[in-house]
């Protein structure tokens, strides 16, 4: 079984994945991370490279292939990003969601507990300031997404499960997209 998470940004999904492959036994793919190495060894933030791929599908295509690919030659894995659901339609798809200034919050603790999404974008000095970087990633996301592949990654139809992680604990976030993941593999 595939598993696609997509969703919101700060609304957990990189520590849900990380719990569901251990506890699975499955490898893990993250396509943000994939995409901040490309920025890095290009000399930019994840941002300046989101730029670059509003005007060059090719950015956006890099990773959107390897996803791809990896569903046509592999199986049992979790995949991480926003389109994976769409480049691996017979994946059981999942969307994280959560409050915008939650998410803000939980990326900016992040960056200041171990650096992580350190080349995310330049002048980030508290959530306020991750939060206007989430906001202007998430509009060319929309964006791109639109004008390459015509769809909405944040459009819930897409998905087999959606659940807002506002007021959850990764444990409780675990918890019940583990339980769904049971039921489905229960009814098959």
């Amino acid at each position: 079984m595939i598993i696609s998470i997509s969703g919101a940004q700060g609304s957990g999904k990189s520590t849900l994945a990380k719990k569901l492959a251990e506890k699975l036994g499955y490898p893990r793919y993250y396509m943000g991370g994939l995409r901040r190495e490309t920025a890095l060894k290009r000399g930019l933030t994840l941002a300046e490279y989101n730029k670059l791929g509003e005007n060059d599908p090719q950015i956006d295509r890099e990773v959107d292939e390897y996803q791809r690919e990896l569903g046509k030659t592999q199986d049992n894995f979790i995949i991480e990003g926003r389109t994976s659901w769409y480049f691996i339609p017979h994946s059981l798809k999942i969307y994280i969601d959560t409050n915008e200034e939650i998410g803000a919050q939980r990326i900016w603790l992040e960056m200041e507990k171990d650096g992580a999404r350190k080349n995310e974008d330049s002048n980030i000095n508290n959530w306020q300031d991750v939060l206007t970087s989430m906001r202007h990633r998430l509009q060319s996301d929309i964006e791109r997404y639109q004008k390459y592949y015509n769809i909405d990654v944040h459009d819930k139809n897409h998905y087999d499960y959606y659940l807002d992680t506002t007021n959850l604990t990764p444990e409780e976030t675990l918890e019940k997209v583990y339980n769904f993941i049971k039921s489905h593999i229960d009814k098959s």
